[in-house]
This record gives C-alpha cells, structure tokens and sequence, in this order.
C-alpha cells in the first residue's frame, strides 16, 4: 500500500476550502510526527522516542494492515465513580460541559414545562473549528445558524479582533447548544498523544506491561478512571506488542459508535432507536448526533423510559452511547523497538499531583506556525 496523500478533515467534512484542507493535513502531519517523536528525554525520562508510531503520509503502510476500532462509554466515569447513585450522577453530568471528558459533549433542550424534547450530542474535536473559523468565518456562522440556533450572530462567535471564541454563549453551556468539543482535555491532540504514548512497549523488572491500569499508570499519558484513556492506550499497546507499526486511521477523529437501546419503551412501541439522527461525518464517521421524536408522533424524549424511568436527563442516553476512533496496525511482527525497563519519570517534578494528559481548551491554530502542542504535565 501507498502513502497517503494528505490527511482528511474529521468525519470527511467538506467545510474547509483548499487552503484550509492543506492546513489541515499539515495540523494533523506534525501533530503525529511531534507525538512519534516524544517528550524531550531531558525532561520526562523513558518515553521517547515512540518508534512504532508512524506518519501515514511519511510511510508506507504495508499490505498486512488491519484496523482496530476503539470504543468506549460516552457517559463520564469520573463522575459516576464519585457520585452517590444514578440521580446525582445524571445531574452531575447534565449541569456543566466541564466534566463531560469522554470526548462527548451535550446540550440538552426542553419544553416549558421542563420536559425534554431534543438533547444534541457532539464529538468533534475543538482545533477543526479553529482551523474552519481562520479559512472560512462565514461558513462557520452558517454552520451555527444551521445546527444550534438560526438568531446566532458575529459577534456570539468572533471577538472583536476577529479570532474566534471556542467556548462562546452558543457552545459554553448544557442548555444553549453544543457545536464542538471544549471540555478542556477533549481535543484531537489529546487522542493523538494517547495513541502514540501507548505504542511504548513497557518491560518493567523483567515482567511486560498488558493491563490498561498498569500501562497508564506507568506510561502516564492520562486520566486512569476515564472509560477513554485507559483503554486507549491498552488496545494499541496490545497492537504494539504484537511488534507492529501503529498509526490513527484517517480521518483522524473521534466518532460515535453507536447508541443502544436495550431496555428502551417508547410510548406507542415504535423503535426508540428512530429517533437517533447523524447529523455531520459521513455514514461510518459521524461527529455529530441528535436524539429528537418528531412532533407528529405525540409524545417528546422525556415520555420515553429507560429501564422504566422516564428520561429526565441528557446523562441518561449518554450511558448507551459508545465513542469509537480506529488505529491502522501493519507490519507485525517486524518492529526492532526495544522496550522500555522504567516507567515514565519527570526530571522537574510534575506541576500537576495526579498523572495525567492535560489539554487546555484549543487555541485558534495558526496556518503559518506550529500549532500549540499537548501539554504533558
């Protein structure tokens, strides 16, 4: 097989013009060559370079390749671990776009009488819109007016500079719309890192690493009680043991898998799963979706149950949905990379108590500079 030619927008968008598809294909290139290559060794010790990570635009990916779909539960397992039973941790979770980090974010809208009519779900990825907002401002207004309301104005979006504000009134909240990502550590670069730092092949006092924890608590590229992470880096070091060469699938991006509805009654007996909708990414990579009943039907999503309890929160679909994103894995059984016999140490102590991968919310990327990297803290 080829190089490919150029990385592809997430979801295969069509929103980008020229300009903005080959800023794109840089973006996503030097993002993977950046986490291929590692942290500085004169700061964080026993985690670079990461060999078996690889470009697909810099090489050959070779006949033997497979992919590999990763999926996890949409629903915050951070919240869930530290919330006393479903109600409050269905609460938790539906008051602040803060704490939904499983790289699915939610708004959800109501009635007057409070009963819940649509709850729209995203996973696009924050540096997509910046990169859109610098190629194209008007697409970007268009794109708003169509997907979260038509009275979005210029001003809503853009500062008076021009740069646009990711987390703005239309996409700052779980009752005002949600465009794209913003939680702070749920971006493309975060997916990236994750994916590359768990190729790192560990052999720590003659015994190799295999579970999610012991390898993210060794390798330190996340948050343990994430559904996410952990997983992540498992199910690629799994490929990497297998002495692989492992990339991120193009597009690189973060997808909705599928949403289950087992258990599910709606109050005519129709399929619940009807009311499911993909509204952005192509057939197999959808990055935005929305759970509505139509108005001919006669009831709202707040008459449907879930194992018997009418849904009162978004949180509660959220617990069905998987997120998924797809690693390419080729020439098995080749890779020379020896494996790493120490965990990942900082030189300077880290600024941050607990280990983990921290991504503040996207700045605006730049066309013609590097844009800012994943902060390793």
């Amino acid at each position: 097989m080829s190089k490919l030619p150029s990385y592809n927008p997430p979801g295969n968008l069509t929103d980008l013009d020229g300009a903005g598809l080959k800023a794109w294909d840089t973006f996503i290139s030097e993002s993977v060559d950046r986490a291929a290559k590692g942290p500085d060794p004169s700061a964080v010790l026993h985690d670079s370079p990461r060999s078996q990570f690889y470009n697909l635009t810099r090489t050959d990916t070779a006949a033997d390749a497979t992919e590999a779909a990763v999926t996890w539960t949409a629903f915050p397992r951070v919240i869930k671990l530290s919330s006393i039973g479903d109600l409050q941790r269905w609460k938790r979770a539906d008051a602040s776009r803060d704490v939904q980090d499983e790289y699915c974010e939610w708004s959800v809208t109501r009635d007057t009488t409070g009963k819940i009519t649509k709850v729209t779900f995203t996973c696009e990825g924050p540096e997509y819109w910046s990169m859109l907002a610098q190629t194209d401002p008007a697409a970007v207004l268009t794109l708003y007016r169509t997907f979260v309301d038509p009275g979005v104005q210029h001003g809503d979006l853009f500062g008076v500079d021009g740069t646009y504000k990711p987390r703005n009134r239309w996409n700052d909240s779980t009752s005002h719309g949600a465009m794209h990502l913003i939680q702070r550590n749920n971006t493309l670069g975060a997916e990236i890192e994750l994916a590359a730092a768990g190729t790192v092949v560990r052999l720590i006092d003659g015994q190799e690493l295999t579970t999610e924890q012991q390898l993210i608590q060794c390798g330190m590229y996340g948050q343990p009680e994430r559904n996410s992470d952990p997983h992540i880096g498992g199910a690629v070091n799994a490929l990497a043991r297998q002495k692989a060469d492992i990339s991120l699938a193009d597009p690189v991006g973060l997808y909705f898998n599928d949403l289950s509805t087992d258990g599910w009654a709606t109050p005519d007996g129709s399929d619940p799963k009807d009311y499911w909708t993909y509204l952005r990414g192509d057939a197999t990579h959808p990055v935005r979706a929305v759970y509505e009943v139509p108005q001919d039907r006669g009831f709202a999503v707040g008459d449907i149950t879930i194992n018997g309890k009418l849904i009162q929160f978004g949180a509660q679909i959220t617990d069905f949905i998987t997120i998924r994103l797809s690693a390419v894995a080729c020439r098995f059984g080749q890779s020379t990379t020896a494996p790493q016999t120490a965990c990942v140490q900082f030189v300077q102590p880290s600024p941050v108590a607990a280990p983990g991968l921290s991504v503040e919310a996207a700045p605006a990327l730049r066309l013609t500079e590097p844009p800012a990297s994943v902060s390793r803290r």
